[in-house]
Parts: structure tokens; sequence; C-alpha cells
């Protein structure tokens, strides 16, 4: 499997730009079957960093309706990625 086919986009939020400054941590959405390894492998191959540590988490996805019709978003999984100190991911910094 590719690293474009594991990491699905950023997670950009108030929370994630929180964790980006304070302890240079990023926040990506990853296919479902993706594990730890992998997403490691595929972030320091695309960015040329140093992952440190990956955290993953389920993400339910949010009950929807519209009218009388009920609906639900899909569920997703989402990696927290914390780089050495000293590398940077260019995409969160506005590059």
């Amino acid at each position: 499997m590719k690293e474009y086919d594991i990491i699905i986009r950023p997670v950009i939020t108030e929370k994630s730009t929180n964790l980006k400054d304070n302890s240079n941590q990023y926040v990506f959405e990853v296919r479902k079957d993706a594990n730890k390894i992998e997403v490691k492998n595929a972030i320091e191959r695309l960015f040329k960093v140093k992952v440190l540590s990956v955290r993953m988490i389920n993400m339910k996805g949010k009950k929807r309706r519209i009218g009388r019709f009920l609906g639900k978003r899909p569920d997703w999984k989402k990696a927290i990625v914390r780089v050495s100190p000293e590398d940077k991911i260019p995409i969160f910094e506005g590059a």
C-alpha cells in the first residue's frame, strides 16, 4: 500500500492547532484498516520527518437528521502523530 493510500487528509481544527503549537503533534485522517506502523512509515516517507509516537482513535460518525429522514455520517480513524522537536510538517505551517 502506498503512503498516499494510508494518509487521507490532515485534520485542521482548533484542538489540532493547539497540539501542533504546544507539543509538536499533528492530526491526520487515515484509512480504517491502517495500523500505527503503517502510519509512522507513511508520515516519515511523505514529509521527511522523524516520528516519535503515533496514537490512533476510531471516530464514530455523528447521527444527522434532515426533516423526517435519519442518517449517519461515516465512521473514520484519526491518527495523532508526534514528531521530533526540530522537525515541522509544512502543510500545517501555511507554506
